[in-house]
């Protein structure tokens, strides 16, 4: 089933099948500094979770997994989190065309007030995007996390409806 789409992507839920391919994308050595990585008792857990969307964008031209994402809502608070995405074909807008419809999807089609992610302070390609995107820097959580690298900062970004708004009336 198709969630959503963008110009060259589909956005389609994942299945226990798709488990292989999003961990060695997790693990691929461009991805797995930024990105944590799931087992696969993880990743079944989370397709089972209504809280929790494992979705994967594929190439409308040929199918081809073009990356994933893992989207956790919490429907109480209105709060939609980019907990994963990951990228195959880098530095070809697949991240920015995925990014756009994720949050087209959550202000459009969801009850969403508030988009939020968090990214390491050492990546500045998702840096660049998510300020790009016009995303707000809320703040940085230092020494968060324990990685084979170290503590590593966290940046977090966030985007509210009325945010979204006005700037879809000013394209």
């Amino acid at each position: 089933m198709v969630r959503m789409e963008s110009e060259r992507l589909y956005i389609v839920d994942a299945t226990d099948e798709d488990i292989p391919a999003i961990i060695e994308l997790e693990n691929h050595p461009e991805n797995r500094d930024f990105i944590w990585q799931g087992t696969v008792e993880e990743h079944r857990s989370e397709l089972r979770d209504g809280e929790h969307m494992l979705l994967l964008f594929r190439r409308k031209a040929d199918n081809a997994l073009a990356g994933y994402t893992l989207i956790h809502q919490n429907f109480k608070s209105h709060i939609f989190e980019i907990r994963r995405i990951a990228i195959v074909c880098k530095r070809q807008g697949y991240g920015r065309e995925a990014m756009n419809a994720l949050i087209r999807y959550a202000f459009e089609e969801t009850e969403t007030n508030r988009l939020w992610l968090d990214v390491y302070t050492d990546h500045p390609v998702g840096i660049h995007l998510y300020e790009s995107l016009g995303m707000h820097r809320d703040g940085v959580l230092r020494q968060s996390y324990l990685s084979d690298r170290g503590y590593l900062d966290q940046i977090i970004y966030s985007l509210l409806r009325s945010e979204y708004e006005e700037k879809k009336k000013q394209s």
